[in-house]
């Protein structure tokens, strides 16, 4: 597969994932020098302390702002622009479009995806929602480290974005995150939620 053939299928007979481990993350990141954060399924099961169940990919999130940067920091990697099913190849010299927001990423000569890139998006010293534009907080607050020094998205927002069309996965991450979420993290999960979706069915559980 090579990067100059255009759109690809992003289903279907592309190769498979072998995901890095979160601590495969962590040295790789070494000498980044801007904020990044574990997301996804992972991020959860940071926070948790233990892995709860198989993961088929692992997801780094970056702001817009550092996201060349983040590239020029994986020199060697090549990157293809996540879209509608799709896969378009992103040229090292080119910038992301701004209304991109998810690349998958994988070592030069490797067939196998082995990470993806999720972009953020803020303003001032404000992170915002991308779904929602009065959904935020502090660019600094949005994540947590585990005591080996991994950073990742807090829970209640790493919920939030699972909460839009929730898959099983979702929902098992849910069950397996609610009763280690305080008071504050629940009330804030709630009003993040019923801001974007006031019928949401999460939110009874979130009481």
């Amino acid at each position: 597969m090579t990067t100059d053939a255009g759109p690809l299928e992003a289903k279907g007979d592309l190769p498979t994932w072998e995901p890095l481990a979160p601590q495969q993350v962590l040295e790789l990141m070494r000498g980044f020098d801007a904020p990044w954060y574990v997301a996804g399924g992972w991020a959860l099961d940071l926070f948790l302390g233990r892995q709860t169940r198989a993961h088929n990919d692992i997801e780094v999130s970056v702001f817009r702002a550092d996201e060349a940067k983040l590239r020029k920091h994986l020199g060697g990697w090549e990157h293809f622009i996540a879209e509608s099913g799709t896969l378009i190849p992103l040229a090292d010299r080119d910038p992301l479009p701004p209304n991109a927001h998810e690349l998958w990423s994988r070592e030069r000569g490797r067939d196998a995806w082995q990470l993806e890139i999720l972009v953020e998006e803020r303003v001032g010293d404000r992170w915002v929602y991308r779904r929602h534009e009065r959904v935020g907080a502090h660019w600094k607050d949005i994540g947590r480290f585990t005591q080996d020094g991994i950073p990742y998205i807090r829970p209640d927002i790493q919920l939030l974005y699972k909460s839009k069309n929730p898959r099983p996965s979702d929902e098992s991450d849910l069950l397996a995150v609610l009763p280690r979420l305080d008071p504050a993290q629940k009330a804030t999960l709630y009003a993040f939620i019923s801001t974007t979706d006031g019928s949401h069915r999460w939110l009874e559980r979130l009481k």
